[in-house]
């Protein structure tokens, strides 16, 4: 056997080693997603995702104050991390080579990895305790620090992949620095930054830990953010602990439309990032 069918062997087996490393590694996730199709999908209906809960022991019922509940939230995540996350990504690639540069990267990198729980127990402090009672504003503040490193790290790549000559063309036909960054890195950036968006809402989207702390959970619709909020994963946490056999089935049934919720954001991403 010569060299040349030697190397050739050798890279077949590594192949299909690593096919099979592959496919091992993605079954577990395959199985439960189909676990919770299983018991999730049977329980979804018209009246699941449009009327309230009912008394334990009452039929029907659904989830809508969840499904408002993580709306609300998600909405003041994004509001609260999309504009000062952006602006820091942005001084981030402009100014890589500062100390407040340094210190604000580490700090994001160190921020990604704190447990969603002490976070949690941050925003009470910061917000519950000061006003004096669970709310949904609380919990958006806990989610939108969550999401906060992933926009910072997603706009400062983004925008250092961006050729050089595109901001220096436009500052040599006198732009202002500020509407280039403006009107011409982000517009060229923009896939990037909202695939970050989305990657931090798919990240949130599912978090229980932080919201025991500050949204609370509530049975009834709510649209003061002043006020404790329901959402799906605290539902989700409550009918699971639950002895009732209906609350279970609505915890799978809620657990579907989550995996089913997140699962798209991140194929949504996939393509957004593919087509970039």
């Amino acid at each position: 056997m010569t060299k040349y069918e030697l190397r050739i062997i050798k890279s077949k087996v590594i192949s299909v080693i690593l096919t099979f490393i592959t496919i091992v590694s993605t079954f577990p996730f395959l199985l439960v997603l189909y676990f919770i199709m299983k018991n999730g999908i049977s329980v979804i209906n018209w009246e699941f995702l449009t009327s309230l809960p009912k008394p334990v022991g009452e039929p029907g019922g659904g989830i809508l104050n969840a499904i408002i509940g993580t709306a609300i939230l998600v909405t003041i995540a994004l509001i609260l991390s999309v504009p000062f996350g952006i602006l820091a990504g942005i001084y981030l690639a402009e100014r890589s080579e500062t100390k407040i540069a340094f210190i604000s990267r580490l700090v994001s990198e160190i921020l990604q990895g704190v447990p969603s729980i002490v976070i949690g127990i941050i925003a009470y402090l910061w917000v519950v305790k000061p006003i004096g009672y669970f709310s949904a504003l609380s919990g958006g503040v806990a989610l939108g620090i969550i999401m906060l490193p992933l926009v910072i790290k997603s706009t400062e790549e983004i925008l250092k992949l961006i050729p050089h000559e595109l901001k220096e063309a436009s500052l040599a036909l006198g732009v202002p620095y500020y509407k280039t960054i403006l009107k011409v890195m982000i517009p060229a950036g923009l896939s990037g930054i909202l695939t970050g968006v989305l990657t931090g809402i798919a990240r949130i989207a599912g978090e229980t830990a932080p919201l025991l702390f500050t949204a609370f959970g509530n049975p009834f619709l709510s649209f003061n953010i002043l006020k404790p909020i329901s959402a799906l994963p605290l539902l989700i946490f409550t009918y699971a602990i639950s002895p009732y056999e209906n609350w279970w089935a609505k915890a799978w049934g809620a657990s579907c439309i989550l995996v089913f919720f997140v699962l798209s954001l991140n194929i949504i991403t996939r393509l957004i990032s593919t087509r970039r």
